[in-house]
């Protein structure tokens, strides 16, 4: 099977929100936000601040019973959204996308962010683990610490392949974004 049929058979077996979420993850008007890899560095450093800010005011609600930091984890919703939009425009919806509307490039791309992630999350949780066992070991009580570091443990786990992703994505060629914008150097037609 050639690779267009290939893409044939893929876009047949696409739903009309696979087409639609494709054209949304594909959509360039917020490239400048993320063209370079340090912008895309930003985005991601933006996120994960938002994303500590974000727990943090929602563990001051539910354990520090704190009403005021409601109100901020809701401020924090809409630039959270932001940067998780550009994330996600940057790596052209990467891990948004169902595997049928990703290309064999992006699919190897995902595999190898979600191992990459996993490897990271592997690494964190030794870490807490040998924290908490130096914790025992020293006489320290910190069964107070258990729900915020295992809630924070689940966010990291579940945001890392994202911020991953947003990391490794790469520069696109100058030749692609003119040919998507339909300027064709030298060619008539």
């Amino acid at each position: 099977m050639t690779d267009q049929q290939t893409r044939e058979k893929s876009a047949q077996r696409m739903t009309g929100y696979d087409r639609r979420m494709v054209a949304l993850m594909n959509r360039r008007e917020g490239a400048p936000m993320y063209a370079t890899a340090v912008r895309r560095r930003i985005a991601v450093g933006a996120h994960i601040a938002l994303t500590v800010a974000s727990v943090v005011a929602w563990l001051l609600t539910v354990v520090g019973d704190q009403r005021w930091a409601m109100w901020t984890m809701l401020a924090l919703l809409l630039p959270w959204c932001v940067a998780t939009g550009v994330i996600n425009g940057a790596t052209r919806g990467l891990l948004e996308l169902r595997e049928r509307a990703l290309d064999e490039r992006q699919r190897a791309e995902r595999v190898r962010v979600a191992a990459r992630a996993r490897q990271m999350m592997q690494w964190l949780l030794l870490a807490a683990a040998v924290g908490a066992g130096f914790a025992a070991y020293q006489g320290w009580e910190a069964e107070g610490l258990l729900f915020p570091v295992l809630f924070t443990a689940f966010v990291v786990h579940w945001l890392l392949p994202l911020w991953v992703a947003g990391l490794a994505a790469r520069d696109e060629p100058a030749d692609l974004e003119s040919d998507e914008r339909g300027e064709f150097d030298g060619v008539d037609g």
